[in-house]
């Protein structure tokens, strides 16, 4: 790659830990051919208390109230025809902070990663506000219209499927970019045999059952017990919920765990993942070699990113426990239908990467 001198001003979110991952590793892989960096959460931009205050409605309504999230999700996020909410005020409320902020650091591209940033850099660019170029990075297989701004310059995202269906709706270059994932996650982890010391004997195969960084999730405990009937050994991950991994230790996993530093180790030592929010769990698992199976998904975004994995080939969507069984049956298992979902899933780590950032530079005038 070639040296890319520019400066480049990262929007993350602090929802869950996902975007707060991919701005990370976008900021690795700028800073490793020379560029600089500097990642802000969007929620800060909001004035004092409005940022918290989503953070925590938006983790409640997940966690404990998902119809409501299905409902907000269906009014504010999904396609649809006729006049529809956005989030153009909640935008607004940002813009003053984030015009300071780009006059104070001067980047020369502005990269939102979370849906809420791509709105606020999108309605700057459309009225001459922002001046400099802003690369949107989708991070979600549900490519809902809340990621979709017409005045953002191009979109980065996951698959070529995604980049076309991007392009086509905002009529501005989309380009697949693949999955921002940490080297780390790429190749036999040195610390998997640990794990599976850890884990217990290898009578029988250890499956995560992930709830992500909030640790949200119906049924958890019974999932676990039904993959333990199974004949595998759960290992559900509780994030930081505490209260889900007390819940889940009092039930029949062998292992529940909050907060897991770990992830490569972890997941090279296990056969399968089941993963309920088509998240960066899912594409780290993608990346170690395991094969994803959506079960029991979060309303909105998990649910159709789970089914858009599906419908793409680099992972199975169980809709019912048998379906669950059987799937972990076949994919647990070596065997070409294991190697299959492996490989394909193996190419959402061969996109374009940061180049459409570094294409952006030249366009402007930037060395690269």
């Amino acid at each position: 790659m070639n040296a890319v001198q520019g400066r480049f001003l990262i929007l993350s979110a602090g929802m869950g830990s996902g975007h707060h991952a991919v701005a990370a590793e976008l900021a690795r892989r700028l800073e490793a051919g020379g560029a600089r960096t500097r990642t802000v959460d969007v929620l800060d931009l909001l004035p004092p208390g409005v940022g918290r205050g989503l953070n925590v409605f938006y983790r409640t309504v997940i966690c404990h109230a998902p119809a409501v999230y299905a409902g907000l999700y269906a009014a504010f996020f999904r396609a649809g025809d006729g006049p529809r909410p956005g989030s153009a005020p909640l935008a607004a409320l940002a813009e003053r902070r984030l015009l300071g902020l780009v006059a104070r650091l001067r980047p020369d591209v502005v990269v939102p990663v979370f849906h809420l940033a791509a709105q606020l850099t999108g309605r700057l660019r459309a009225r001459g506000a922002l001046g400099v170029p802003s690369a949107v990075v989708v991070t979600d297989f549900a490519v809902h219209r809340q990621w979709l701004h017409p005045g953002n310059d191009v979109h980065l995202c996951l698959t070529p499927a995604l980049a076309l269906e991007v392009g086509r709706a905002v009529r501005r270059p989309a380009v697949a970019s693949g999955a921002m994932v940490a080297p780390r996650f790429h190749g036999p982890a040195p610390t998997a045999e640990d794990w599976r010391r850890r884990l217990g004997p290898p009578d029988r195969p250890p499956v995560l059952i992930s709830t992500g960084a909030w640790g949200a999730g119906a049924d958890v405990a019974g999932t676990a017990r039904l993959v333990a009937s199974a004949g595998y050994r759960p290992v559900v991950l509780c994030g930081r919920n505490t209260r889900l991994l007390r819940e889940a230790s009092r039930g029949a996993p062998e292992h529940a765990m909050g907060w897991v530093d770990d992830m490569p180790g972890l997941l090279s030592a296990s056969r399968a993942l089941i993963d309920n929010a088509a998240g960066q769990t899912a594409l780290e698992a993608m990346a170690c070699g395991v094969p994803v199976v959506s079960y029991r998904t979060v309303p909105g975004h998990g649910r159709e990113g789970a089914e858009r994995m599906a419908e793409l080939g680099l992972a199975d969507h169980a809709p019912d426990p048998g379906t669950l069984v059987r799937t972990l049956d076949v994919l647990t298992r070596p065997g070409p239908a294991r190697d299959r979902r492996v490989a394909t899933a193996s190419g959402l780590f061969s996109g374009e990467g940061v180049r459409p950032l570094e294409a952006l530079l030249r366009t402007s005038g930037r060395p690269s």
